[in-house]
């Protein structure tokens, strides 16, 4: 059995040496709590201002895109409109006694096209017509070189239609329809509705080979231009649309409802 001698002087130089460690820095064991004694207590550190937490991110909402969804009107589609040239080229006026239309044979004659035919210099003829009601026209300027002399215009490169400001190029075509006693130069829509089917010249007559279009009232060449530079382009030309189409086919007379049988 052992026994603990307690010493004043022994507690006071265990005191000292703990201070002198403390004071050189060497660590010391903390003390333990007597059994049977409370805990010690230690002052609270100074709280640092804790960080602010961010906000929980909000769950997107598929409500308000529905409904602004529901709320913008449908889109439409609509379909495309043909856009007139008549803001690019200009229509200029030209000797309408230089210019000629011509309902010129295709093969063997049962079909014909137009030509343009153009006397720029008078060196020599380009053309020769005869007769009237259907005139004949013998186009010489097939004949020689007609560099500079003549113009030919043959198909929709060199001319196409046009009405006041619309250059109808892409929604128009002029063709040539033979009849039992006429010959007809048509402009012909291309596109649904664009305007009405119209005579723009007529041969007054049944006649083969070359023949001259006479234009109806109204039509006839001008030379497009772009800004001041006249173009190698002419239009078949009308200062407004007609009244109404001129190849209208007569209406036939309403057949009656038959009877019911007595």
């Amino acid at each position: 059995m052992k026994y603990t001698v307690h010493s004043p002087r022994l507690a006071l130089a265990t005191a000292v040496l703990a201070a002198g460690f403390a004071g050189s820095g060497v660590p010391t064991a903390q003390a333990q709590p007597a059994q049977g004694s409370a805990p010690a207590v230690s002052a609270p550190s100074p709280a640092l201002p804790a960080a602010k937490a961010p906000a929980p991110a909000k769950p997107l909402s598929t409500a308000a895109p529905q409904a602004a969804l529901e709320a913008a009107p449908p889109t439409v589609k609509t379909p495309p409109v043909a856009v007139s040239q008549g803001a690019m080229f200009d229509a200029r006026e030209v000797i309408q006694d230089r210019f000629i239309l011509v309902a010129a044979p295709i093969g063997k004659g049962e079909r014909a096209q137009l030509n343009i035919y153009e006397q720029v210099s008078n060196r020599r003829p380009c053309y020769v017509t005869v007769g009237a009601s259907p005139a004949q026209v013998d186009p010489l300027l097939g004949r020689f070189d007609f560099t500079g002399i003549c113009n030919r215009y043959i198909d929709g490169n060199g001319y196409s239609l046009r009405v006041g400001g619309s250059d109808l190029g892409t929604v128009y075509r002029l063709g040539v329809v033979r009849q039992a006693n006429d010959t007809l130069l048509i402009a012909s829509p291309t596109k649904s509705n664009p305007g009405p089917e119209m005579v723009v010249a007529r041969t007054g007559g049944a006649g083969s080979g070359f023949l001259l279009l006479v234009p109806e009232p109204g039509w006839k060449v001008m030379r497009r231009h772009f800004g001041t530079r006249a173009l190698g382009h002419v239009y078949v030309y009308r200062d407004s649309w007609p009244s109404e189409a001129l190849t209208q086919q007569p209406q036939q007379a309403p057949v009656p409802p038959s009877l019911p049988a007595s």
